[in-house]
């Protein structure tokens, strides 16, 4: 009833450990509330929010202030901070570097705070002829039974990407996004070989080292143990996701590693992405999270992939690499190439999709292209409303 109330709805018989990580984010947030503190500390609690359900955490807030409780809110979104805060205090490379009153500053001086730079702005330029370009990733009628009993089954998704076009899947976290990803990536391969169609080729029941090989490229959500291997080099993790794309690269005669070239391919994407390290070739778990995310990124973007499927591109890194990461998807797509980003942060797929699908319960909506769709209408088709419905609702709003 508490997660209802605060507009964070769980089932509660869930298990943990089925669970997105967007909905692990959930209970820790109402776990909190539950305590009835005096001080609360929040790190990033709307990423897992529909816009709605956001709105509904905000007036929470202000009514805990207005008993007198306090609240530190920690976050990259800065329209929030400028909402809901009274004062705020910026960090950067882990350490202060001003104070100010958020509702007198633009979201554009608090970024340039961040990074310690003007932050260049997303430019997205108009994809041409869309609509008679090649079908470079298909979806057909994909289904899939819940692998336990908390997981969420996909009900007869249809979508297809074409070249020069981004696609954006907005969602609230544990509605099958996860599920999704698997499918599609190559992780849980599909009984229907046509279900899944990569460049106009079957690939429904290829793994997904067969469907790198295919063009495509994949990050997943969870980035340390799923994206990286927590106690393996930078460079090996490389290896390890490319020895089959790139083995006469990377790998020689006999089988031997060419190790210069794996380290300076590495060194290559951090460069690019300008990834923050301690050592010259640390272990993934050295890294900060935004900065094991933008090397995760970086590695899949180096190979100038035919599909690019990202989940969440964004979680966790500052306003300056996030931008540089948006915006190279965007010119990936530009150069011929489909790409597929799962995202919660509205904010990200407003700025570089061309057409944005919602994904609730397990069923994919109808693209929406990007001059139609608005935050309200998005948001109401992640709450569960029919595509009419949504309309309706708007209008009666």
């Amino acid at each position: 009833a508490l997660s209802y109330s605060y507009g964070l709805p769980l089932d509660p018989l869930s298990l943990v450990g089925d669970l997105s990580v967007g909905e692990r984010q959930r209970i820790e947030i109402i776990r909190c509330l539950l305590q009835t503190p005096q001080l609360i500390i929040l790190d990033e609690p709307t990423s897992v929010l529909t816009p709605q359900e956001a709105d509904k955490l905000f007036e929470t807030l202000e009514r805990l202030r207005s008993e007198g409780k306090s609240i530190l809110y920690i976050s990259h979104r800065l329209e929030e901070v400028k909402r809901i805060c009274d004062r705020a205090t910026v960090l950067r490379h882990g350490k202060v570097v001003g104070h100010c009153n958020p509702r007198k500053e633009t979201a554009a001086s608090l970024a340039r705070m961040m990074v310690g730079n003007e932050v260049q702005a997303v430019v997205r330029a108009p994809a041409q002829g869309i609509e008679t370009a090649q079908p470079l990733l298909e979806i057909r009628a994909l289904s899939r039974k819940p692998a336990t009993p908390f997981s969420i089954p996909l009900r007869n998704i249809n979508l297809t990407v074409r070249a020069g076009e981004v696609i954006g899947i907005a969602g609230v976290a544990g509605n099958g996004q996860g599920e999704f990803f698997e499918s599609v990536s190559g992780e849980v391969p599909q009984q229907d070989p046509a279900s899944v169609r990569i460049r106009g080729k079957d690939a429904g029941r290829i793994s997904i080292t067969g469907r790198r090989l295919m063009g495509a490229a994949f990050v997943p959500e969870e980035r340390l143990g799923h994206g990286a291997a927590p106690r393996m080099k930078l460079s090996e993790n490389l290896l390890l996701s490319r020895h089959a794309t790139d083995g006469k690269v990377f790998v020689g005669a006999g089988g031997m590693v060419k190790s210069d070239a794996i380290y300076a391919a590495a060194q290559r994407i951090i460069k690019a992405m300008d990834v923050r390290k301690s050592a010259l070739d640390p272990e993934a778990a050295a890294l900060s999270g935004g900065n094991l995310q933008k090397f995760i990124v970086g590695r899949e973007l180096d190979r100038r992939p035919s599909v690019m499927v990202v989940n969440q591109p964004t979680w966790g890194v500052d306003a300056g690499a996030a931008a540089h990461i948006r915006q190279t998807l965007i010119e990936l797509a530009r150069s011929g190439s489909a790409v597929l980003v799962i995202s919660q942060d509205l904010d990200e797929l407003f700025e570089i999709s061309d057409a944005i699908a919602v994904m609730h319960n397990g069923e994919l909506s109808k693209p929406l292209p990007i001059a139609e769709a608005t935050f309200e209408k998005v948001g109401l088709l992640m709450g569960g409303a029919e595509p009419g419905h949504a309309e309706h609702a708007l209008e009666t709003s």
